[in-house]
């Protein structure tokens, strides 16, 4: 809102509006403000959680530290959506397409996630929101992204090929003209474009629908993969806000270098024009997240609940697929895949072994991950699998992934020249 007023004043020759059109001005005042957000205004939210005995209910699993848990303030992730989309409507160019679908993943998924926590405290009912539901929310976003991507005629791309100059030395050129294209980014590679049509070649003149549709699949998995692998990984103190933190910042860098025709032709990527919009929005995302980790540190004052974790996967998610970057997730967000894969080998090999000896046994100590690494080792042929033996504190746990976040956030950056 702010943009269109101070657009407004600089037609007037009005002194410092102007700086209003600048990418990187309104990406630090969408910082700023999310912090400011985050931090002083979610303190009041923070009161009033405790005031209304909004309380995590904490079921013992024989952790460390655990019970002392009970009873802290949940639903946290409202302070995140609050200091998100603020700065995004006071900063935001809200006729950007880009723009507009993030403000909805992220109103969209705080609902789903905000109706799970509302069933589990105030209804008393700790499965919460049924998994089926959750679903049907989460691949309901998948195909309005797709859907809208393959219908606006505001989204297209510049496609970046290889060129002889009259060195004959290979250089980077862009097409004439934007076009509407199923094309991602595939990293390590020199041609690095890949086209989702190129997977059904046999259908001809069809190739392309059928390219959309594939797309509009894939969007689907992923929103759904990684908001699941979201709400997995919200299972220690700051741990999930963290990471996020941490793929947001590179988020908002790729977004950056794809909305900037220099930069993109330098690093042969794609062209993606309008992007340049989420840095404001991954600044507001990025600031949420570390204000509200202000609180989330160990040991919390506030949890996230459904109502962040479900929103904060759903927005990385849809972001890398907006600036065409979807297969880079499985390198930046490897933790939340991580975790989602514990959950799923545990309960395959519990099931298998059930079947074989009669009796289930476990893979990890316990699912997910970040819980094996917490809970006090096994004897026997177990111990043996089921490494580490001590348990580790839970701010050492926590550390140690934002560490290992850091550098797969380094690497996936880095696979833009390592090719």
């Amino acid at each position: 809102m702010l943009y269109y007023l101070f657009h407004y004043l600089d037609q007037l020759d009005f002194p410092g509006a102007g700086m209003f059109k600048y990418i990187s001005f309104r990406s630090g005042m969408a910082l700023i403000f999310s912090l400011f957000i985050s931090t002083i205004i979610g303190k009041k939210i923070i009161d009033k959680l405790q005031y209304m005995q909004i309380g995590e209910i904490v079921r013992d699993l024989g952790l460390e530290g655990q019970m002392s848990k009970k009873g802290t303030p949940t639903m946290g992730g409202i302070i995140i959506i609050i200091a998100i989309i603020i700065p995004c409507l006071l900063f935001g160019r809200l006729e950007n397409i880009y723009m507009l679908l993030m403000l909805i993943t992220t109103v969209w998924l705080g609902a789903i996630g905000f109706l799970d926590d509302y069933i589990k405290v105030f209804k008393k009912d700790k499965e919460g929101l049924h998994g089926r539901f959750k679903i049907i929310g989460q691949v309901g976003l998948g195909l309005i992204v797709g859907l809208t991507l393959y219908l606006s005629p505001d989204v297209v791309i510049r496609e970046n090929v290889y060129a002889k100059n009259t060195n004959n030395e290979e250089v980077i050129k862009y097409m004439p003209e934007n076009i509407k294209s199923t094309q991602t980014t595939i990293p390590f590679l020199k041609n690095n474009n890949f086209d989702y049509a190129d997977l059904v070649p046999f259908l001809g003149e069809n190739a392309q629908i059928a390219g959309w549709i594939i797309f509009i699949l894939v969007t689907i998995f992923i929103v759904t993969a990684v908001s699941n692998g979201a709400n997995l990984t919200d299972g220690l103190d700051g741990l999930a806000t963290g990471s996020s933190a941490i793929i947001g910042v590179t988020l908002g860098i790729l977004a950056y270098l794809s909305g900037h025709i220099a930069y993109a032709s330098y690093l042969n990527i794609m062209y993606i024009p309008g992007t340049e919009e989420l840095v404001v929005f991954a600044s507001a995302f990025i600031g949420a997240t570390i204000g509200f980790l202000w609180y989330n540190a160990f040991p919390a004052q506030v949890f996230m609940g459904d109502t962040g974790s479900l929103t904060l996967g759903g927005i990385i998610a849809v972001f890398a697929i907006l600036i065409h970057k979807e297969l880079l997730i499985p390198v930046l967000c490897a933790i939340f895949l991580v975790e989602d894969l514990s959950v799923m080998i545990q309960v395959a090999y519990f099931k298998f072994t059930k079947k074989k000896y009669g009796e289930g046994r476990r893979f990890f100590k316990m699912a997910p991950l970040h819980h094996h690494f917490q809970k006090q080792g096994n004897s026997g042929i177990d111990a043996i699998i089921q490494r580490p033996f001590r348990a580790i504190p839970e701010s050492k746990i926590v550390v140690r992934f934002w560490i290992v976040g850091i550098i797969l956030a380094v690497i996936t950056i880095v696979t833009l020249k390592m090719r």
